[in-house]
C-alpha cells in the first residue's frame, strides 16, 4: 500500500508523519499530568483517554501498513531481526509508533504501578507483524536462529562440554545435554536472566553434534523451605513483575518465540542440511517438587515428562491475572478442553498422584527412583527414528502458522494484562510478602 506518492512522499511516509504528529501531541498532554503512580482517579481517566486515542491510530496504521513497515525495517526481508531488534528499529524508523529506547529506559527502574504502559504499544505493533503471514513467519524464523551469545560460547562448550551460567548449568555427558536450573535461592523462578540463560543453553545443546538427547531438571535448592531438595521451577518471578522487571519483549515474547519454540522445532542454522534448515534433538523434563506457571507451560513442548509422585503442576493465571504463555494453545490437546479450563481459568492444582496428572506427565515415579527413571527415559529417546517422528508429531499437533497467529494476539493481550489494575494490585501484594518468589 506504500507504492503511491503524495506530494513526492510515499503513502506510508505521509501516514507515518501524521501518526508521529498525533503521538507527539499525546506525549505533550501526558507530560502535563502527574506521574502515573501519583495521579488521581480523574487524572488516570484523562490519561487513559489520551492513550486510547493514540493507540487506536497506531492500530489502524499497523492494520494498513504492517507488511510495508516490516519490509522497510528488514530491507525487504534481507535482514533477520529478533523481536527486540525489530521494535528498536521501528522506534527509529517510525517515530511515535512504538516507545523509544529512551522512553523505556526512563521507566526501567520504576515499579509496574508507576509505568505509563508503553509496552502495550509494542503489543499493538507486534500483533500486526505476527498476524501477517509473510512478516510474521519472517519474525518467527528469525527467532529460531542461534543467539549471538550462544555462538560466542559454542567453541568453549564443544571443547569442554560444560557451560556455567547464573541460572542454568549445562553439561554434556555421554551424548546427553543436561540442563540444570540452578537459581537455588528463588526456586528457579523465571526472570530475564533465566530466559537469556535458558535460550543460550538450548542453543548450545542443539548445536553440539555430540549431543543426541537433552534433559531439563531443577537442581538442589538453598531456599529455606526446600533446602537440599530438587525443585523444577516456581514459574514467573512475581517480585520481578511487581518491581517492573518483567519485559513484554525481552522476557514474555522472547521466551515463547525463543527457547520454548526451539525445543519444539529446533534451532535454525544457515548452513543446514539439504533436507532441513533445523537442528533438532529429543527433550526430556524431570519434575521434582513442582512445576508452577511457566514451568508447566514448558512441559508442553517436551517429548517425555517424568514427575516425582509428590510433585504438582499448576497454571495460576487467574491468581496472577496474566495469560499463561502458549498454554492456552497447547494444554487443550494434552488435557482436553474441560481440564484445561479448570487448570487455567480456576487455577486447579494437579497433584502427580491424581489420574488426570497422567495427561501432563508420561511417568509418575517415587522420588527415590527419579534418577534411574530419568536415565531409562533418555535411553528410550536415543533412537535413530525419533527425530523424524517427533518432527511429524509436532507438525501435526501445532503448525507454525497456528503458533504465529496465537502469538500475535498474545502479544497484545499479555501487554494489556501487565498494566491492568488488578494485576498491579495482586503482584504488588504478593511481591511484598517476605520470602515470596
Amino acid at each position: 500500500m506504500s507504492g503511491g506518492t503524495v506530494g513526492g512522499a510515499t503513502v506510508l511516509e505521509v501516514a507515518s508523519a501524521a501518526l508521529s504528529e498525533a503521538a507527539e501531541r499525546a506525549e505533550t498532554q501526558l507530560a502535563e499530568l502527574p506521574e502515573p503512580g501519583a495521579r488521581t482517579e480523574a487524572e488516570r481517566a484523562a490519561a487513559d483517554e489520551i492513550k486510547d486515542e493514540i493507540r487506536l491510530l497506531r492500530t489502524r496504521f499497523m492494520e494498513a501498513y504492517a507488511e510495508d513497515v516490516h519490509d522497510r525495517l528488514t530491507e525487504g526481508g534481507k535482514r533477520e531481526l529478533r523481536v527486540g531488534e525489530l521494535v528498536e528499529a521501528a522506534a527509529d524508523a517510525f517515530p511515535g509508533l512504538v516507545p523509544t529506547a529512551a522512553q523505556l529506559a526512563a521507566e526501567h527502574d520504576r515499579a509496574q504501578a508507576g509505568k505509563e504502559g508503553r509496552e502495550i504499544d509494542q503489543g499493538i505493533f507486534l500483533r500486526a507483524i505476527l498476524a501477517s503471514p509473510r512478516a510474521g513467519r519472517h519474525l518467527v524464523d528469525a527467532m529460531l536462529r542461534p543467539t549471538p551469545r550462544a555462538l560466542r560460547l559454542l567453541p568453549d562448550f564443544l571443547r569442554t562440554g560444560v557451560a556455567e551460567m547464573e541460572a542454568v548449568r549445562l553439561v554434556r555427558d555421554d551424548g546427553v545435554a543436561r540442563l540444570t536450573l540452578c537459581r537455588d535461592d528463588c526456586l528457579n523462578a523465571e526472570d530475564g536472566r533465566q530466559v537469556d540463560d535458558m535460550e543460550t543453553a538450548v542453543d548450545l545443546a542443539l548445536l553440539d553434534p555430540g549431543v543426541r538427547v537433552c534433559l531439563v531438571r531443577g537442581g538442589e535448592m538453598s531456599h529455606p523451605r526446600y533446602r537440599g531438595r530438587r525443585v523444577f521451577s516456581a514459574g514467573i518471578n512475581l517480585k520481578s513483575l511487581s518491581s517492573g522487571g518483567i519485559s513484554l519483549v525481552d522476557f514474555l515474547l522472547r521466551r515463547e518465540l525463543g527457547y520454548l519454540h526451539k525445543i519444539m522445532r529446533g534451532v535454525r542454522v544457515r548452513d543446514g542440511a539439504w533436507h532441513s534448515p533445523f537442528v533438532e534433538k529429543p527433550w526430556v523434563a524431570a519434575v521434582d517438587g513442582f512445576a508452577i506457571g511457566g514451568a508447566t507451560q514448558l512441559l508442553l513442548v517436551f517429548d517425555h515428562v517424568l514427575a516425582a509422585s509428590d510433585a504438582y503442576f499448576s497454571l495460576p493465571a487467574a491468581k496472577e491475572g496474566i495469560v499463561p504463555g502458549a498454554a492456552n494453545l497447547r494444554l487443550t490437546r494434552f488435557a482436553g478442553p474441560r481440564l484445561a479450563r479448570q487448570i487455567i481459568l480456576t487455577g486447579r492444582r494437579l497433584w502427580a498422584t491424581e489420574p488426570d496428572a497422567r495427561l501432563l506427565a508420561d511417568e509418575i515415579v517415587e522420588p527415590a527412583e527419579m534418577d534411574a527413571a530419568v536415565e531409562r527415559a533418555l535411553a528410550r529417546l536415543d533412537g535413530a527414528a525419533v527425530l523424524a517422528n517427533r518432527r511429524m508429531l509436532n507438525l501435526a499437533d501445532e503448525s507454525v502458522d497456528a503458533f504465529r497467529v496465537y502469538l500475535a494476539e498474545f502479544a497484545l493481550q499479555q501487554a494489556i494484562r501487565l498494566y491492568s489494575e488488578d494485576v498491579i494490585d495482586k503482584v504488588g501484594k504478593f511481591g511484598a510478602k517476605p520470602g515470596s518468589r
